[in-house]
């Protein structure tokens, strides 16, 4: 469970620090060059076990090249287009419906389900979620309205959501910074026509030593330690009750934003924390994963 805490924790920050760069790095860039310094860290670690793996990426190619172009690049491509028209609380808060995303394609996908306690935790974890965005106001809730960036930022997650219950055909036996590293160079394959042609027509990339130090800040801990944390915690619990964690997103923000910008945290916000908190650990505690095959899950990932 601590794994699958300091994911979204690292997430959070990149979402803070992605919607301060939105002016001087166009979204596409963001994308590729986050993941580009994430190759680079990756590799001296990554390669010796690749090596050794090159059978097994070869026999499961496409799963892999599924995983790193969904969860790598569209994923990410989508989120920093979408935090260009909202804000990085929104684009926190929206993630924050993951976890229905990933129960709901859990049940169609792989025919799984949550116990009860596990819906509860759900259920419980997403009225905080909703108890913040509309500041405890129900009038303020149903007067909510998405904009385009806010639906970007939900495709975005609809391809993370994808991503997670994909793990589960994450090669056996394949060691985890080959399998990273195999799918960012994938992901960040995809996304390199796209910034060519952002970089030929759209706005250019400021570079400066701000800029350089917080992608490369990104992708050590956003790309590279947040998705070995995510991988193994869905190994260990499951994609529905890892995907309850990524509640915690607007917790971390909320502090962040408190902690770093001064800015206040209202009743309402407690109260949505609590909930949220109290979600995960009802989940945590109870929640189990009963479907066909769930039961080996461990093993084949």
């Amino acid at each position: 469970m601590a794994l699958l805490t300091l994911a979204p924790f690292f997430w959070s920050i990149n979402w803070v620090v992605g919607r301060g760069l939105a002016d001087d790095v166009p979204p596409l860039a963001m994308t590729f060059f986050r993941w580009l310094f994430a190759i680079v860290m990756l590799a001296p670690f990554a390669l010796p076990s690749l090596r050794a793996d090159l059978p097994t990426i070869r026999r499961h190619w496409k799963s892999l090249a599924g995983l790193g172009v969904v969860g790598v690049g569209i994923h990410n491509a989508l989120a920093y287009l979408g935090l260009h028209y909202t804000t990085a609380v929104n684009g926190v808060i929206l993630n924050s419906f993951i976890p229905v995303m990933i129960v709901a394609l859990s049940w169609l996908v792989l025919r799984e389900r949550l116990s009860p306690a596990g819906l509860a935790g759900v259920a419980i974890s997403l009225c905080g979620v909703l108890t913040i965005l509309s500041r405890g106001s129900l009038s303020a809730l149903l007067a909510f309205r998405l904009n385009a960036g806010d639906l970007l930022i939900v495709l975005s997650m609809a391809m993370w959501s994808l991503y997670t219950i994909g793990l589960r055909w994450r090669p056996p036996g394949m060691r985890m910074l080959s399998f990273l590293f195999v799918i960012a160079c994938v992901g960040d394959a995809a996304v390199f026509p796209f910034y060519l042609v952002e970089s030929a027509y759209g706005p250019p990339m400021v570079w400066t030593w701000t800029t350089l130090f917080a992608i490369a800040g990104i992708a050590l801990f956003s790309s590279v330690l947040a998705y070995v944390f995510w991988n193994r915690g869905v190994e260990q619990l499951g994609a529905s009750i890892a995907g309850l964690f990524v509640h915690l997103m607007p917790v971390f923000g909320i502090v962040l934003a408190w902690a770093v910008l001064g800015e206040h945290i209202a009743p309402y916000h407690v109260a949505g924390i609590a909930l949220i908190l109290a979600g995960i650990y009802a989940t945590g505690r109870r929640g189990r994963v009963v479907a066909a095959g769930a039961a080996k899950m461990g093993s084949e990932l």
